[in-house]
């Protein structure tokens, strides 16, 4: 009996080490960005975080989620289901990663154009050469009292030249006068666009945030809607925004 006993002592001692040792081995969320980062030259593992999966960690970078297991030898694609809830976490995931607060936007990177008292705020990511930017800025003009904080993003592969125009306006000595003029009135903005500019910023914040298209407002109370919209429908955004 005493044998057996001091059997089980050295088992249970064996286990304890065993799982102590697994413990050291073990990744966290330090060692596994570290790995994903020598691994893949460039890429910036912005959140890491343990999966709904055990074993493997949900990697955020540059607007995208996916997930590596321990040792970084395997990556995932794809939306992770719930089996019992059916609810697509990544989606869910991806929501909460890539919101934007209004009040976190960079104003000092944006062309500021300022009607009537300028009370109601509303931000646009607009493209020079984006046929529906210019089917907004034609419902805005409608629009009064309202501050609207334009930033500037070209999508240089469905509107060539448009980072050029970008840059021209932004390096015009009135940018809004050069923005409308441009998106209005089919005006080029002239110059070289070769002055310090916030357009590749503002790219990388779009790929952050997800916003694939343009134009995409965004209101004070952290709605954000795409596409072009009739002049009413701005203004019960700017309204409810502003009641909030």
């Amino acid at each position: 009996m005493m044998k057996r006993e001091g059997s089980w002592k050295l088992l249970l001692m064996a286990a304890a080490m065993v799982v102590g040792f697994a413990g050291v081995v073990q990744a966290d969320e330090a060692q596994v960005a570290t790995q994903l980062e020598q691994r893949f030259p460039g890429m910036k593992a912005e959140q890491v975080r343990k999966a709904p999966m055990p074993g493997w960690y949900e990697i955020f970078s540059s607007g995208q989620l996916f997930y590596v297991d321990d040792g970084v030898n395997f990556v995932l694609q794809g939306a992770v289901i719930d089996a019992k809830t059916r609810q697509n976490l990544t989606a869910m995931q991806l929501a909460k990663l890539t919101v934007l607060p209004f009040d976190k936007l960079p104003f000092e990177q944006a062309i500021k154009i300022v009607k009537g008292d300028g009370k109601r705020k509303m931000a646009v990511f607009e493209d020079p050469h984006c046929p529906y930017c210019k089917q907004l800025e034609g419902e805005l003009l409608s629009v009064n009292n309202v501050t609207v904080y334009v930033f500037l993003f070209p999508i240089e592969q469905l509107h060539p030249g448009a980072t050029l125009k970008s840059r021209q306006i932004w390096c015009a000595s009135d940018p809004a006068k050069a923005w409308l003029a441009a998106v209005n009135d089919g005006v080029a903005p002239g110059g070289t666009g070769d002055c310090a500019n916030p357009v590749a910023n503002l790219e990388a914040l779009a790929r952050k945030h997800r916003i694939t298209g343009t134009p995409t407002m965004f209101f004070e109370n952290n709605e954000r809607v795409a596409g072009a919209v009739p002049a009413a429908r701005i203004e019960a955004l700017l309204n409810a925004a502003a009641s909030r």
